[in-house]
């Protein structure tokens, strides 16, 4: 389908809750593969349809080749915690530690409407509870004391900057090939 401009941090778009999908016809199937196209060519693990401006409950993950489409998800349990780095397609450049639930447990539908169950653990779970909060008008950065907590990561400007970035990542006990990569989360 297309790949869509990602709203970025200061769009009041991001913080619309999303609409209970009821209908499941073509232009949902659209959205879907819209957020799947831009997700992969972002790169990503998870986009949400408030991500593209839309307000409705739908969002894709994908992690190593399971791609789950999300209509009308919620977590119906959860165990667990976990603290790990964070990053998001809206906030481009910068990461955070996060606590989130360790294992969770998904209710959503399929593109058809059908329902079904996911669990997940690990980035799994992670992108699962991101992309929900999406759903709901929360950014990660929602959970942090302070904005202090962000860690700057590279954005592909020169080596001088990435190398600063990379020493800075290293120096905070962060690797900061695992931190670039959950900036694309």
């Amino acid at each position: 389908m297309s790949v869509l401009p990602i709203l970025t941090l200061g769009d009041p778009r991001l913080r619309l809750r999303g609409e209970p999908v009821e209908t499941f016809n073509k232009l949902l199937h659209h959205l879907i593969d819209d957020l799947t196209d831009t997700m992969r060519h972002a790169p990503g693990v998870g986009l949400a349809a408030p991500q593209l401006g839309e307000a409705l409950n739908v969002c894709v993950v994908e992690v190593g080749d399971r791609l789950l489409e999300l209509v009308n998800p919620r977590i119906v349990r959860a165990e667990g915690d976990d603290r790990d780095l964070e990053g998001c397609l809206s906030i481009p450049g910068f990461v955070a530690y996060v606590t989130r639930r360790e294992h969770v447990w998904v209710v959503a539908q399929n593109r058809l409407g059908r329902k079904y169950k996911v669990a997940g653990t690990g980035l799994l779970g992670r992108a699962l509870q991101h992309e929900l909060d999406h759903l709901q008008g929360k950014l990660y950065i929602d959970y942090l004391a302070s904005p202090d907590e962000l860690i700057p990561v590279g954005r592909g400007g020169d080596d001088e900057d990435e190398s600063d970035v990379d020493a800075e990542l290293e120096r905070r006990g962060i690797d900061p090939e695992k931190a670039k990569a959950v900036s694309r989360a």
